[in-house]
């Protein structure tokens, strides 16, 4: 019997590491310390005028973002959105809305990102892989945990953040 529980402990480990693998791109934590708020830009269904609703981006990564909107996410499947953030300014994407999760007025929300240049997609890709290196320097104990080539200086909040390099243009 002790096997028995054993074995699947040592299975519902290996299957829950098998499914933090299964991500594509590394996620960038964007409300360590810090809100940064968003707008939707959508047009509702026999509409061409779009509308605009505020949200709070909670993670990132160059294949989609994790929102937090107090209103009634978006009944389309795709829409426009303006990301503008430390680091990223107006970055245009076309999103797709992956799933939804509500509780009260408080939706969560994932986006798939269906339409983004090449170029905003590697950026945000070098943010979260210079946020993961910069959590194991300092899991390390490593004496140079901020490293001035970092993408996501702009955005970092962290107190062994270097004062003296300054923000990227």
């Amino acid at each position: 019997m002790l096997d028995r529980r054993k074995q699947h402990k040592n299975f519902s480990e290996h299957e829950e590491r098998r499914k933090k693998d299964r991500r594509q791109h590394h996620r960038l934590p964007v409300v360590e310390g810090l809100v940064e708020p968003i707008n939707l830009r959508y047009a509702l269904p026999g509409e061409e005028k779009s509308v605009a609703q505020p949200a709070v981006m909670t993670n990132l990564s160059a294949g989609g973002m994790l929102i937090v909107t107090f209103m009634e996410p978006p009944h389309s499947k795709r829409f426009e959105m303006d990301l503008n953030i430390p680091g990223l300014h107006h970055v245009p994407i076309e999103g797709q809305i992956l799933r939804v999760h509500s509780k009260g007025e408080v939706h969560t929300v994932a986006i798939a990102f269906v339409k983004i240049s090449d170029k905003d997609k590697h950026h945000i890709s070098r943010m979260a892989q210079d946020y993961t290196d910069c959590e194991t320097r300092i899991s390390l104990n490593l004496p140079e945990a901020c490293v001035p080539t970092c993408q996501c200086h702009p955005l970092c909040t962290k107190i062994q953040k270097a004062p003296h390099w300054p923000p990227r243009a």
